[in-house]
């Protein structure tokens, strides 16, 4: 684990045990509830940080651990990693009030939590905004090449080396289908990077660009960030097919892609 998030994680257990004490030790479970929705959605840039320290967050999926209506529709990266974090989180204080006598456990080990607490329609909100990020901010100012930049640079290079060969519409499309895919950044390890460089990247919600058959329709946060690169890599490289002369505009102004037109990239 994190050693920012440990340390973040230890403040919100004594957060809580302060808090219990100083209110006659009454509704554990939602006084935890409430302190780990405050304390543990995390702005961008620590975020980031927490996530290059552990790439394995990326594999988290929002499940129904979102306790808010508009999020839980369409989550942004950010408020699902949070909402894992804060899942565990929550667990832990619990087994904190099992300790200290505010709850107790049934013969299975289950803790019981009073009905009255359980039953209130508890609704969140989360302020975090995950579209702007300090870092991201000073990485721009202070220019020079970024690491998605050269993927992207790769990328585009491969596909402009590949129309010197052919330069058929067809074939172009799906040469750009395919580099994009093969440059396409799918390893916890190897987003995690891009993330500490760019926490904007946490901003991004799914937004229809996996295909539901797979993950149940709930895709890990990491292919979430994946889908968006691929699809932004392969519109790049449609547009070098444009001035290259491969691929041709419609009356609109939108890439003609040949057999499918309307379909966008998703990723399955």
């Amino acid at each position: 684990m994190s050693g920012l998030l440990t340390a973040l994680l230890e403040d919100v257990r004594v957060e809580y045990v302060v808090r219990m004490e100083s209110n006659d030790c009454v509704e554990p479970y939602l006084t935890a509830e409430r302190l780990c929705h405050e304390m543990l959605f995390i702005e961008a840039d620590l975020l980031a940080e927490i996530v290059e320290q552990d790439p394995t967050l990326l594999a988290a999926r929002a499940g129904d651990l979102i306790m808010n209506r508009q999020e839980s529709e369409n989550p942004s990266v950010g408020v699902i990693i949070c909402s894992n974090i804060l899942a565990a989180a929550l667990e832990g204080l619990l087994a904190v009030a099992v300790e200290r006598e505010w709850l107790d456990i049934d013969d299975d080990g289950h803790v019981l939590v009073d009905e009255e607490e359980l039953s209130q329609d508890s609704q969140y909100s989360i302020d975090v905004d995950y579209s702007t990020s300090e870092r991201a901010k000073r990485n721009i100012t202070l220019g020079g090449i970024s690491k998605l930049s050269q993927i992207f640079a790769a990328a585009e290079s491969e596909f402009l080396d590949s129309l010197q060969q052919n330069t058929r519409d067809k074939d172009a499309y799906q040469r750009a289908l395919d580099i994009s895919s093969d440059y396409s950044v799918f390893a916890p390890e190897d987003i995690s990077p891009l993330i500490a460089e760019n926490p904007l990247l946490l901003g991004l919600r799914p937004e229809d660009l996996i295909d539901d058959d797979l993950f149940d329709g709930d895709p890990p946060a990491g292919l979430i960030i994946s889908a968006h690169l691929t699809r932004m890599m392969l519109h790049q490289m449609l547009e070098l097919g444009v001035e290259n002369g491969v691929l041709v505009l419609d009356s609109s102004g939108h890439i003609v892609v040949p057999d499918s037109p309307e379909d966008p990239p998703i990723i399955h």
